[in-house]
């Protein structure tokens, strides 16, 4: 049996993202990837898109921000044609979140602010960070008006989980929270921390954030979109203002172009052949490199990123290992050189990309979840003095 696909929106089904002064068209966001999102990742899906959406960057902890250390300084570099400029902060001590958000805002940093209060890797919740954090109401809500507070003009606002598992849902007192001190859009992932990124998004709790949250401060919901079509379902099915793409766009940087299209009421997606593929992925690893100041480095960290790109195309194990060992430009091409370059985009391609691991046991501090208006700090150590998970 077949299906009938939804069909495309019309024009005026949905609206530009209003996120303070920033009017977003179309109402996408790309999630904040530790390692990922980067300078080069966003260029390339910037580019893809025309320019439109807005592009995250990577995670900076507000303290390594704040002592300018030297990779984090690289991180927040954005290049001249990107606009606005949006930065995500990690942090879990009000005061140095507020000195970090007070430092974007007087340097001229970024045009946005963004706080992650979603990341489930354990170096993170078990220090209290990430989403750990919104199980403690009161630490929560004095972060984030410290960001709201010093950041001036710029907006702030916030991504977070369900909770830290089912029996521990903090997302709608979060949500509360966060509009009683002044965010200016909230984007929840439908999964608790201790899913991770298994199982099945919950949108219905996308939903009811949207019920909960006063109708002037936009809900972004995040998880399981997978191709343009989620995205628009998603909107549908759930009310939210705007959607938050994260592991759909691994090694397909092209998916912002079909978002841009189905929000403009076409339905096309981009199903590019292997060798427009090949073409992206040398890009990609030059763009690394040129960021990088290093070529051999920039290739080497675009290894992670081959399994996505060569997803459901014939490629050979031989030349795939070949491929993720590479260490230099030529040597990159040549390999890529030796698959069918007239390989078709493959239906195996498609749906779900990156970590699917779930039914974690989330780590959490002694006691942490003994007392959730407890507003005692996590440790002394809690921020890394560097950035990008």
């Amino acid at each position: 049996m077949t299906t009938t696909p939804d069909p495309a929106p019309a024009a005026t089904e949905f609206a530009p993202l209003d996120i303070g002064p920033m009017q977003v068209w179309p109402p996408v966001v790309l999630a904040p990837m530790a390692g990922i999102t980067n300078a080069p990742f966003r260029t390339l899906c910037r580019e893809q898109s025309g320019g439109r959406g807005l592009f995250v960057s990577e995670m900076i902890t507000t303290r390594a921000l704040v002592e300018r250390n030297a990779k984090t300084m690289q991180l927040i570099h954005f290049d001249p044609s990107e606009k606005p400029r949006s930065i995500q902060l990690y942090g879990v001590d009000p005061v140095t979140v507020g000195k970090a958000a007070r430092m974007i805002a007087d340097e001229g940093l970024a045009d946005h602010i963004d706080l992650n209060f979603g990341c489930p890797v354990p170096k993170v919740t078990r220090k209290g960070g990430g989403s750990a954090l919104p199980y403690k109401r009161n630490l929560l809500r004095e972060i984030l008006r410290e960001a709201v507070s010093n950041a001036g003009a710029l907006p702030v606002t916030m991504k977070m989980r369900k909770g830290i598992d089912d029996d521990h849902l903090t997302y709608l007192d979060a949500g509360r929270i966060g509009a009683e001190e002044g965010v200016a859009a909230i984007a929840l992932h439908g999964r608790t921390a201790a899913q991770h990124y298994g199982g099945t998004a919950d949108w219905s709790a996308i939903a009811r954030l949207r019920e909960a949250v006063p109708a002037g401060i936009p809900v972004l919901g995040n998880g399981d979109i997978w191709c343009a079509e989620d995205a628009v379902r998603m909107m549908r099915e759930t009310g939210c203002d705007g959607v938050v793409v994260g592991r759909g766009c691994l090694g397909r940087p092209w998916l912002f172009k079909d978002l841009v299209s189905i929000f403009e009421g076409a339905v096309d997606p981009a199903r590019p052949a292997f060798a427009d593929v090949a073409r992206s992925m040398v890009r990609h690893a030059q763009l690394l490199g040129e960021w990088m100041g290093d070529e051999t480095r920039g290739v080497i960290d675009f290894r992670k990123h081959v399994a996505w790109y060569t997803k459901g195309f014939s490629v050979g194990s031989e030349l795939r290992v070949r491929l993720a060992n590479s260490s230099s430009l030529a040597e990159l091409s040549t390999t890529l050189d030796q698959v069918d370059q007239a390989q078709l985009w493959p239906e195996s391609a498609d749906g779900p990309r990156g970590r699917t691991s779930g039914n974690n046991r989330v780590v959490l501090p002694e006691g942490w979840l003994d007392d959730p208006y407890d507003c005692a700090l996590p440790s002394s150590d809690a921020e890394s003095d560097t950035s990008g998970g």
